[in-house]
């Protein structure tokens, strides 16, 4: 199958065939999003080796996992016997490397890498070993390092600080696909379906390849939805588990961090997230939660001028989100069109919509006209007491132009109508931000909505820029 979408990591690939250097390319990302396929799709020419680690296998089955890979290309006689140390393997690998001929990049690819370093194995070192006593001296050689626990990749390899320190030439955070690659990839695989259906899908599902692969054309996406979750073999019935499993050790407490920020869909601090669950500060937490935010589960925002010095935290993975609120501890549940006409639905997806567009916050931007300007991404949360209201605003692009917008996201099947009430409360939103953060920057309240603001009084008193579900495809 051709390759979707993902054009700016291709070109990062492809110059790194041209390049006259060893090349050391780390790429990371959640599970299910399509790591191996790209390069496989991209070097499909380029690979000579490939081996990929065993998930929760002990040293002397990675061991005899790479030494049957090796057996596969190597020419009858050059290994004598299986190897008893990654010294050994990595030595067995270097003699088959001399052996090929030519000037183009010969493509090693280690796939699932963190699952090599099984408890006091050497694998990193031996790693080490290879590149800088022979690797880096070539120029035909480009090494592919990939996993699925993003963190491990950062915090054993990227910043390693022994014998791979510094080594990794290019990285790679692999995201899962935007609202238009994920409209792009379905076209590819003749499911047509209008964009406000797609956003629906997407709110189920997110831009997750594997998951996508399992639309069927010509169906709806209430009957898309019941087929992937709610019948009796749906293949993602029981994927939340196991997606946190194969990601993490201790992975429950990665999924008690999901659940306490699910029920909170305006996001937490730290210090609410850790009341949520009963817990105490401490560095293990800090460790589940950076592992869950370089993974992509987890969006943080930084609050407006760092007034607060409080982090904001939000479930930004849709694919959970959906999981935890219609199947978590379900035992039965209803059929999906009868789920999805109802009004906690409909809420549930306006809550979602948010998360969407703060994602796709470069399209927005673009739709803005200023993609150029430098901008500041941020939240802004003031609690209410005796004697001042709250406010809560989700998403502000703090601009270098002398402007903020200050976005309100409405997720409605029509156009968005703003009515007397929902006036007073922008206004009031705009007066609270204004006399809370004593900013003297143009203010521009801008609404983000699927089909657009009816330009009714209210909406040309208060609104200053719009931006339609169209322009997130882009």
């Amino acid at each position: 199958m051709a390759l979707t979408g993902r054009e700016s990591e291709v070109l990062i690939l492809k110059e790194l065939l041209q390049s006259k250097e060893a090349e050391m390319l780390a790429i990371y990302g959640r599970r299910r999003v399509g790591k191996t396929f790209l390069i496989h799709t991209t070097y499909r020419d380029h690979i000579v080796f490939e081996c990929n680690g065993l998930h929760d296998e002990n040293l002397q089955s990675q061991l005899q996992n790479f030494w049957y890979a090796l057996l596969r290309v190597v020419k009858p006689g050059l290994l004598i016997a299986p190897p008893t140390s990654w010294l050994q393997v990595f030595e067995m690998l270097r003699s088959y490397l001399e052996t090929l001929k030519g000037e183009k990049k010969h493509v090693i690819f280690l796939d699932e890498l963190p699952w090599f370093d099984t408890p006091r194995s050497g694998f990193l070192a031996a790693l080490g070993n290879f590149w800088n006593a022979w690797a880096v001296k070539r120029t035909d050689v480009l090494l592919v390092i990939c996993g699925s626990a993003a963190s491990w990749m950062i915090g054993k390899v990227i910043f390693n600080r022994g014998g791979l320190h510094n080594r990794v030439t290019r990285k790679i955070c692999l995201l899962p696909f935007t609202l238009k690659e994920v409209k792009d990839y379905l076209r590819s695989r003749k499911v047509s379906l209008q964009d406000y259906d797609l956003l629906q899908l997407y709110m189920a599902i997110g831009g997750i390849p594997y998951y996508l692969r399992f639309v069927k054309p010509g169906k709806s996406v209430p009957q898309i939805i019941q087929a992937l979750f709610f019948d009796t073999h749906s293949p993602l019935k029981d994927e939340f588990e196991n997606l946190f499993a194969s990601l993490f050790s201790n992975y429950n407490h990665h999924i008690d961090i999901i659940q306490a920020l699910a029920s909170k869909h305006r996001g937490l601090t730290r210090g609410e997230i850790l009341e949520n669950i009963g817990k105490v500060s401490s560095g293990a937490f800090s460790g589940y939660l950076s592992e869950l935010i370089e993974s992509g589960f987890v969006i943080s925002l930084q609050p407006f001028l760092n007034q607060k010095k409080e982090t904001i935290y939000r479930l930004g993975d849709e694919f959970s989100h959906f999981y935890l609120k219609f199947l978590y501890h379900k035992r039965k549940s209803a059929p999906w069109i009868m789920i999805s006409s109802q009004q906690s639905y409909k809420v549930w997806c306006g809550l979602v919509f948010e998360n969407i567009c703060i994602r796709h916050i470069e399209q927005i931007k673009h739709s803005l006209g200023i993609s150029g300007i430098h901008t500041e991404v941020s939240s802004f949360i003031s609690t209410g007491k005796e004697d001042r209201y709250g406010v809560q605003i989700d998403l502000i692009i703090d601009r270098a132009d002398n402007c903020i917008n200050l976005c309100e996201m409405k997720f409605h099947n029509d156009v968005f109508v703003i009515t007397n009430s929902y006036l007073n409360e922008l206004r009031k939103k705009c007066e609270l931000f204004k006399t809370y953060t004593k900013t003297r920057k143009n203010i521009f309240l801008t609404m983000i909505t699927a089909y657009g603001v009816s330009k009714n009084a209210q909406m040309l008193n208060i609104v200053s820029n719009t931006v339609e579900m169209k322009a997130l495809f882009q």
